[in-house]
């Protein structure tokens, strides 16, 4: 029977990877993904949680569930351990996922560009782009023999959580298995699941069956707000932020949640362009349409682009929008910074206030990018305003700021100085691209046939055990594991 081990993703959020052992001598590799935080066991991915620190030798294929960075930061490594098999992802997923690894190489590893061309030609020619919703054959190989008595089949589904996003099912078929009375093994890996009715994306539908599930679990303790709820929510942090004339920082990953904020904030435009809600330094009244959104990141831009190029993937609402003449992505309001100049020169304007702006920028949890450079300029200005719209890990600077803000002396640590917060932070977390927990059960009971195992991983422990709780009670004849 096929076993399965965690090499991430298990003792908190981040560093999602799996291994699928389909028998001794051949596996599947689901993700490999960065750690981040207090995963980190320090500020910033060490050496040894960037290398490969597993056996590497049966694994035969590696399946991307979607491009984030703590699903795919630790795939140069993979490489360069000598993993030369196939990767299998989504077909958007494809067209993504370069452009992940060359920002990771830039970051994190060398700016040498000659040996991160020769990564990205190394990734590109092991990529295999899949469609969505059909079967296809994994190739096993002995060194023994050219095929193996077992064979396995993917199937990926849409997940919901960014563009391309995918949950796969293994369907394992061997002699052990038949010999059991069962024609065939099926073994899910959720990846990251998106919550229903999320910007631009269709909701994530159940399979018909599974055997075996691995499921995140990041809001397993908790529910989020309906997508109404949250877009007023968003709109009415948004006024209360620019009413004093200042900015509002937005933290954001470049992948999913900019382009979902864009979107919302199209929407609000449009429906509110004559409405007030601040004025320049000199008295001058503004209206939502009069607002500058700064996207201040090139990767960013560089992702909705290719958003923007795959609009068949999005879901009836944003395709409505479309053909309406509006451009969710690309409205007269948004200012995008590429260069490091004009980023400095952007971060200087906004600190002497002489115009209010909403500002998205990576990262997503403050621990990096050019996010930094705003907090250290505005975090201590009362007139300016941080607004969360994702989750904050344990150790990140997101998280400090969130915890330590209504402190009368509270400060956050950014590049090794302390900075104090004086500026307003307020959490909308409604806006997460996770499933919530009603959504997380919903999944698995929406299921025909229910699977007989499920592992909770990819949540702080309180969210896991929750969940598991959850879990026994709706299902007591399912054996829930927390690895």
């Amino acid at each position: 029977m096929p076993t399965i081990k965690h090499h991430g993703a298990v003792q908190g959020v981040t560093g999602s990877c799996h291994e699928l052992f389909i028998d001794d001598t051949h596996s599947i590799l689901i993700d490999c993904g960065l750690f981040q935080g207090a995963e980190t066991s320090g500020s910033g991915a060490s050496q040894n949680q960037l290398e490969i620190e597993f056996d590497t030798s049966a694994i035969h294929a590696l399946f991307i569930t979607h491009v984030h960075i703590d699903h795919v930061g630790r795939l140069p490594y993979l490489l360069a351990a000598g993993f030369n098999g196939p990767i299998y992802c989504s077909k958007p997923s494809a067209e993504l996922l370069p452009l992940v690894i060359e920002d990771a190489l830039k970051v994190g590893v060398t700016r040498n560009a000659s040996i991160i061309k020769a990564c990205l030609e190394r990734l590109t020619s092991q990529l295999i782009p899949i469609d969505y919703g059909t079967w296809i054959k994994i190739p096993l190989m002995s060194e023994k023999a050219k095929t193996t008595p077992t064979s396995v089949q993917l199937k990926i589904s849409r997940a919901g959580h960014i563009l391309g996003s995918a949950y796969g099912v293994f369907r394992v078929t061997s002699q052990v298995i038949k010999q059991q009375g069962k024609r065939y093994h099926d073994v899910l890996f959720s990846g990251d699941l998106g919550a229903p009715y999320s910007p631009l994306l269709p909701a994530p539908k159940s399979p018909y069956r599974a055997d075996q599930v691995v499921i995140e679990s990041t809001y397993g303790d908790r529910n989020h707000e309906d997508r109404s709820t949250r877009r007023t929510r968003l709109q009415q942090s948004l006024e209360h932020a620019l009413s004093d004339s200042g900015s509002v920082l937005i933290p954001a990953f470049s992948i999913g949640r900019t382009q979902e904020l864009l979107y919302e904030l199209e929407h609000i435009i449009h429906q509110n362009k004559l409405k007030q809600i601040s004025h320049t330094r000199s008295g001058k009244a503004l209206n939502w349409e009069n607002i500058d959104i700064i996207i201040d990141s090139p990767l960013a831009s560089r992702f909705t682009r290719v958003y923007k190029s795959l609009e068949h993937y999005w879901d009836k609402e944003a395709k409505k929008r479309i053909k309406a003449g509006r451009h969710p992505l690309s409205f007269e309001q948004v200012t995008t910074i590429d260069s490091h100049e004009n980023h400095l020169q952007t971060v200087d304007y906004l600190k002497r206030q002489t115009r209010p702006a909403i500002v998205i920028a990576a990262s997503g949890m403050c621990a990096g990018g050019r996010i930094v450079n705003y907090l250290k300029a505005l975090l201590g200005d009362e007139r300016n305003d941080v607004l969360f719209v994702g989750y904050q890990a344990a150790g990140t600077p997101g998280r400090d700021i969130l915890s330590y803000h209504n402190k009368a002396d509270g400060y956050v640590i950014l590049d090794g100085q302390r900075y104090p917060i004086k500026a307003q932070v307020q959490q909308i977390s409604g806006y997460s691209a996770h499933a919530g927990q009603s959504d997380l059960l919903n999944f698995i009971k929406r299921m025909r046939i229910k699977p007989q195992k499920i592992h909770i991983v990819h949540g702080d422990d309180n969210a896991k055990q929750t969940l598991k709780g959850l879990i026994k009670l709706a299902h007591p004849e399912c054996k829930v594991v927390v690895p």
